[in-house]
Parts: C-alpha cells; sequence; structure tokens
C-alpha cells in the first residue's frame, strides 16, 4: 500500500472521527500539503529511516509552502508527530513492516520567550479601553484581568458569567478557519479537559460587565455590531491597533495572558490557584512558564534565608 492511500485511510476511519473539527483542518493540511506531495508515492515497505530523515532535513531547509525558505521547528515537529502515530498504526495493524519513527533525528522543540507588559503600558491599554466608546474593547480588560485565552474570550456569553457568585464559566473557544479568502468564526471544545473551568471575577471587573450588560443586545459579550460572533483575526487586528494608538510595542494577544499570570504570581497567587484559573493541565506547566515571574520572590526568600549571615 502507497503511503498516500494509507494516509488517506487512517485519517478518514482513525482519525477524523476522534479529533476536534480545528485539528482536522491542520492534519489534513499537513497530510496534503507536506506528506503526501513529498513521499505520497513510496510504498509503506519502501519507507526507512533515512528516506524520512532526508524529508525531515528538506522541510527544516524549505519546507515552507508560502515562501520556499525555513520552515519553523515547532511545524516541522508538528508533521513528525502525525505521521509517526500513522505508522505507528500501520505497524500495529501489521499492514507494513516495523519502522521505527523515533530513530528520526530532529532539532528539540523551541519554547517561546515569554512577554509581558510593564504596569505602565497595562494601566496605558486600561485607561485607552475604558475612555474608548467601543465596549467591544471591554475584552482586552477581561483577558488583563482573568487569564482567558483570545478564543475563549469571543465564545464567551452572557449566560457564562453569574453575577450573583462573581464567576465566569469558560466551556468553549472559538477559532478561524478561512475559506475562498473569507475568515469565519466557529466554537467548539476548549483546548483541553482542564480548560473547562470556573474563574472568580475581581470586584472592579465585575462592576464593568454588569454595566455592559444593560447595553449589550446580543448573546456573546463581545459581538460584532449586528451582535454575531468577532472572528479572531479581526480582533488581533484591533488589538494590534489599540497597542499603536497607545504607543506601545506591538505584541500578541496571547501577551495579555502572560500579564495577567505575572502580576497574579507578583502579588502572591499560589501557583496551584493559578494553574487551575489559566486552565493548565499541572502546576508544574505553570511553574515552567512563568518561573521568570518569581525572580523577585527568589530573591527575597534568599535574602530572608541570609539573614543569619552576620
Amino acid at each position: 500500500m502507497k503511503l498516500k492511500n494509507w494516509l488517506i485511510t487512517w485519517y478518514q476511519i482513525y482519525m477524523k472521527p476522534t479529533i476536534k473539527l480545528k485539528t482536522q483542518i491542520k492534519y489534513e493540511y499537513i497530510i496534503n500539503k507536506h506528506l503526501i506531495p513529498k513521499l505520497g508515492e513510496y510504498e509503506l515497505d519502501e519507507l526507512n529511516i533515512t528516506l524520512l530523515q532526508s524529508f525531515f532535513i528538506d522541510k527544516i531547509k524549505t519546507g515552507n509552502i508560502k515562501t520556499n525558505g525555513p520552515l519553523s521547528v515547532n511545524s516541522v515537529l508538528g508533521i513528525y508527530s502525525l505521521l509517526k502515530l500513522a505508522i505507528n498504526d500501520a505497524n500495529e495493524f501489521r499492514i507494513t513492516d516495523k519502522l521505527d519513527i523515533s530513530k528520526v533525528k530532529l532539532p528539540t522543540k523551541i519554547e517561546k520567550d515569554i512577554n509581558v507588559y510593564t504596569i505602565e503600558e497595562q494601566k496605558k491599554l486600561i485607561s485607552y479601553c475604558l475612555n474608548s466608546k467601543k465596549n467591544s474593547y471591554l475584552g482586552i480588560i477581561i483577558c488583563l484581568y482573568t487569564g482567558i485565552r483570545l478564543g475563549e474570550l469571543l465564545a464567551l456569553e452572557w449566560e457564562d458569567i453569574n453575577f450573583t457568585n462573581q464567576t465566569i464559566t469558560i466551556n468553549k473557544t472559538s477559532f478561524t478557519i478561512s475559506k475562498n479568502g473569507k475568515d469565519r468564526a466557529y466554537i467548539n471544545a476548549p483546548k483541553t479537559k482542564t480548560s473547562n473551568r470556573i474563574i472568580p471575577i475581581p470586584s472592579k471587573l465585575l462592576v464593568l460587565l454588569i454595566n455592559y450588560h444593560k447595553e449589550s443586545s446580543s448573546k456573546y459579550i463581545i459581538s460584532t455590531k449586528d451582535g454575531k460572533i468577532v472572528e479572531n483575526r479581526a480582533y488581533q487586528k484591533t488589538f494590534q491597533s489599540i497597542q499603536r494608538k497607545c504607543d506601545i510595542n506591538p505584541r500578541n494577544f496571547h501577551t495579555l495572558r502572560h500579564t495577567f499570570a505575572t502580576r497574579a504570581l507578583e502579588s502572591g497567587m499560589d501557583v496551584k490557584t493559578l494553574s487551575e484559573i489559566l486552565g493548565h493541565k499541572s502546576p508544574v506547566i505553570t511553574l515552567n512558564t512563568y518561573s521568570h515571574s518569581l525572580l523577585k520572590y527568589k530573591i527575597e526568600m534568599m535574602n530572608e534565608s541570609g539573614n543569619l549571615l552576620n
């Protein structure tokens, strides 16, 4: 069986029914744009480590489909992960001889640097959004003081707010699909099981939400003028524009989440509580992600432990 035939069969029967729509789109893109054009005509039994190693080296050097330039390490690792799943299942089902794809050598995943707004920059954003006549800008303040992701924000409905208990329930997320040059927003389940969570609302933010709720005619907290869901890329563009108007060096939307986490740690919030609010799988992830934010705390503790030194 040729690899392209196995990939199509494997995806349609074993993967597609079990994964979310956003993951389906990602897998289909990798299969159709990366794997089948280069490896599809090979028989499964023709695949070997040397061939696959060469394939991934080429992807690293010239794998970017838009530019024919280098493909990011993380994107290459995504292609590898999918192919590994498909090959391992082919081995398991005895469709091919055992091929240990794990012997392919790849670069280590590159962890992105954590970007955080300074307190002054944060104040500028808050002031601009509060003084604006555009109610949709409230979303930026919501993210700054709850740490929710962009997709979680845009999927939020008023029924997800419990004004009595002062909580926000996160149980869905939005994402964008581009078809025929047009972007369209879709709603899906959250990123992981732990992304389903209930977040306490700070009292001052609650007041803003109550006032905004009185003016809103949409079921979505952040909506278009006609009450529909806002598309992710559109809101990102709005956010970039706001930063420029505030004379702030533009960062991506996730910086709001990182800033919330950093300020929470700086104010003394324990890591386990923060981990649950962020929807991380474990406090270890939170610690590894925001260890830089604990430097001030580390210095204080080291100075305290050194007080015995005379």
